[in-house]
């Protein structure tokens, strides 16, 4: 088999790998808020919850997180500071702005507000970096937000909340953050110790927030309620720091550094039919038909991105000196514990 057909198959392998990743990702995140709308409306504030969540999710993190910088400690201390904006922006603060939008705006409209996010992403690496998008990218693009508009519903004047709107659209630009960061992989940091040092930055912000009293940390012992069943405060706690936190995140960073922030934006994407799905089965929830028919819309710009994406050249970048026998890296992502 030729170099040219190897490094192929290899690409091939990883952008299949990166899509299982993303969409198990999304998958998980699409829980979030739903399991947090049951503590909600018993009486937990939105900091509380992610508090907990992020906690939860630090704890079952940092111990891995730390074994793979092991005798490289250089690489957080090189990295601090991307780690500080990771945790307070890509961390903390969309998930405290999505859990406060969910408490205004039904799961699925939130949600899809928020992911206007990869297009976000498609302005900032143009104009940051000069990754001037297809002409498949930008239809995709357009596409997804022609879906937003029929999400939201503005056709027939359905009313919605101002300040959900608002605290989507911040969840948006911490959404945004969280792509463009889990994509780079040139910093050399591990996936699950960038998870890990963003969770506990993002507990410690959150800590000093609901100390000092700026953010209110409310909490209830009262049973949650998902589709008139009563389970313990707890459950949903504990599933949102392993689950919609911990896996999610390092699944998704795993993603990122596959297929790139851009791709990997528009695939997260079908986070928001996993919300609908989950907001159906827990809380009775079904948005309108035509919110249904934006979503769709919104995959569909997807489809499109990813034709987009296919167009572009590929890079062949040469093997590291620590290849294996066969030719592939000590790890699929070229970096431990990515």
């Amino acid at each position: 088999m030729s170099v040219t057909a190897l490094t192929h198959d290899t690409a091939r392998s990883r952008t299949t790998t990166g899509l299982a990743l993303a969409v198990a990702s999304a998958a998980s995140f699409g829980m979030s808020g739903v399991l947090a709308r049951g503590l909600l409306d018993t009486g937990w504030s939105a900091g509380a919850t992610v508090a907990l969540r992020i906690a939860v999710a630090s704890a079952v993190l940092v111990v891995p997180g730390a074994l793979a910088v092991r005798g490289r400690w250089h690489l957080v201390r090189d990295n601090a500071a991307l780690i500080a904006v990771y945790g307070v922006a890509a961390v903390a603060g969309a998930q405290l702005c999505y859990f406060y939008a969910v408490s205004h705006l039904q799961v699925s409209v939130a949600l899809l507000l928020e992911y206007t996010a990869p297009v976000a992403v498609v302005v900032w690496l143009w104009l940051r970096h000069g990754h001037r998008p297809s002409a498949l990218t930008v239809l995709g693009a357009a596409i997804a937000a022609a879906g937003l508009v029929l999400v939201l519903d503005v056709v027939s004047g359905a009313e919605l909340s101002t300040v959900g709107v608002l605290w989507a659209l911040g969840a948006m630009v911490g959404a945004a953050t969280y792509f463009v960061i889990s994509a780079d992989e040139d910093n050399g940091l591990p996936g699950i110790t960038l998870a890990a040092g963003g969770l506990l930055v993002a507990g410690a912000v959150l800590l000093v927030a609901g100390v000092s009293g700026l953010l209110p940390f409310d909490a209830s012992s009262a049973d949650a309620v998902y589709d008139g069943r009563a389970v313990a405060w707890w459950v949903p706690v504990l599933t949102l720091g392993l689950v919609t936190a911990a896996f999610a995140y390092v699944t998704g960073i795993a993603a990122g550094r596959r297929l790139g922030s851009r791709l990997a934006s528009f695939v997260a994407l079908g986070e928001v039919l996993a919300s609908v799905v989950f907001a159906w089965a827990l809380l009775g929830e079904l948005p309108r038909p035509v919110q249904l028919a934006g979503g769709l819309l919104v995959l569909a710009g997807v489809v499109v991105v990813k034709l987009g994406e296919g167009r572009t050249p590929l890079l062949v970048e040469p093997l590291p000196a620590d290849a294996g026998p066969a030719g592939e890296p000590a790890s699929v992502s070229g970096r431990p514990g990515a």
